[in-house]
């Protein structure tokens, strides 16, 4: 038995003349895939997520300084000015906070940056000044803590050289082709991002900790 629509015409004709849009649609959809149009939210994606990296592990040390502080003070009190110098180094540190929404602001990250470098060469300071006290050198605690004091220091290098990478990615691909043109259509809300500047603590080495 044969079955017949038995809609008008005009209504088979809308009907296919749907399924074409539909088909057409999807097949736009899935070229436009293709050829990068997600790209650019995935990359930005990418430099948020490291830079999470990064702040974690900025303040894995920084929560290891009070405890470091109080026990180079049990040997080594009269180091005052240097432990006072490592105290304001963190607290100034830790009150410069950049997020995803305050990533693109140049000179907060500029903030940052100068914020972790004064308290990475306290630290080094405070770690010269153990030299000198055997005792403070060989106490468990001092140990453990020195131990977690590199072991983040390595961390810290690797999450930054991470967010370097993914920055680089992300502005290579808005300022080339064919993610340029989707910046300009789509993305435009999305800046060129700023990187950590060109310094020695940026090498993809953690640097040396002598404890």
């Amino acid at each position: 038995m044969t079955m017949h629509d038995n809609r008008p015409a005009p209504a088979r004709t809308g009907l296919r003349a749907l399924h074409w849009q539909c088909l057409t649609l999807l097949c736009l959809c899935l070229m436009l895939s293709g050829c990068g149009i997600n790209n650019i939210p995935t990359l930005d994606e990418k430099v948020k997520s490291a830079w999470s990296q990064v702040e974690n592990q900025y303040q894995r040390r920084a929560d290891l300084v009070p405890n470091l502080v109080e026990t180079v003070k049990g040997y080594a009190n009269q180091e005052q000015e240097t432990l006072t110098a490592v105290i304001e180094a963190r607290s100034k540190a830790t009150s410069i906070q950049v997020d995803a929404d305050t990533l693109n602001n140049p000179e907060q990250l500029q903030q940052f940056q100068q914020a972790q470098r004064q308290l990475s060469g306290a630290l080094s300071r405070l770690m010269a000044v153990s030299e000198r006290y055997p005792e403070l050198k060989s106490n468990q605690n001092f140990l453990a803590l020195q131990s977690q004091l590199e072991g983040t220091e390595n961390r810290i290098a690797v999450a930054r050289r991470d967010f370097i990478q993914a920055v680089e990615a992300y502005n290579t691909e808005i300022r080339t082709f064919p993610g340029s043109i989707w910046h300009k259509l789509m993305y435009s809300d999305l800046p060129i991002r700023e990187n950590f500047e060109a310094t020695a603590e940026n090498a993809d080495q953690a640097p040396q900790v002598n404890f």
